[in-house]
């Protein structure tokens, strides 16, 4: 299967899905896209949505825009761009109006497994105490904090993982006999601040921030 976006081959994984079934999704590392055919993406299991996680981790450039107009790798047919939303958070897909499947970024992946969220009026003074500007991890667009809590090219609010909520689903899956020690909101601030200082390249995203933090955690003994 090629890419909608890039037209380059992606990548074919087998994931685990519920009840012992198996599930294989398609992704392009360079567009940060996943292809989901028909209800895939509800059948993973949570390990295989960690595993998932995880991949996304990895990434460390911001992904390139996505050429539309998209088609369907399967029909052909031009994809429909969709809103949708996951208790209180908005993600959105392109899906096939055949209900073939559905294109969806890594980015709005996370925000449907809940795994991202705006943050707090608390949460945000904290960060503006750590630095001054980020980058849109929708879009990669410059947030000057001083005077800004939502992104002007694309709407959407400065956002972070949701720590508590990835380290209860790690906990759940590994059943570690000694728990990790705690990851929290202040942890990736200062992550940020961090590399900020160390780094005359443009702000870096908070949400990639937080995966790198993450993703140290849960690979840690």
């Amino acid at each position: 299967m090629n890419c909608p976006s890039c037209a380059a081959a992606m990548t074919t994984e087998t994931l685990e899905g519920h009840l012992g079934t198996h599930v294989e999704i398609d992704l392009c590392s360079g567009c940060q896209l996943f292809w989901f055919d028909h209800l895939e993406s509800l059948q993973l299991s949570p390990g295989a949505t960690m595993g998932l996680f995880t991949s996304i981790s990895a990434q460390k450039a911001a992904p390139p825009p996505v050429k539309e107009p998209l088609k369907c790798p399967r029909c052909d047919m031009r994809l429909l761009l969709t809103n949708d939303r996951q208790r209180n958070t908005p993600f959105r897909y392109w899906r096939c109006d055949r209900e073939h499947g559905r294109l969806i970024t890594f980015f709005d992946f996370l925000r449907e497994k809940d795994f991202i969220r705006p943050l707090s009026g608390a949460q945000l003074a904290e960060l503006r105490r750590n630095v001054q500007t980020v980058n849109c991890s929708n879009c990669g667009a410059p947030i000057d904090l001083s005077s800004a809590s939502t992104c002007s090219h694309c709407g959407t609010p400065v956002s972070m993982l949701d720590v508590q909520h990835i380290s209860d689903m790690a906990a759940q899956l590994t059943q570690a006999a000694t728990p990790r020690p705690a990851i929290d909101v202040q942890s990736i601030f200062a992550a940020m601040k961090a590399e900020q200082e160390g780094s005359r390249d443009s702000a870096s995203g908070l949400v990639e921030t937080g995966l790198q933090v993450m993703a140290r955690w849960l690979t840690s003994s």
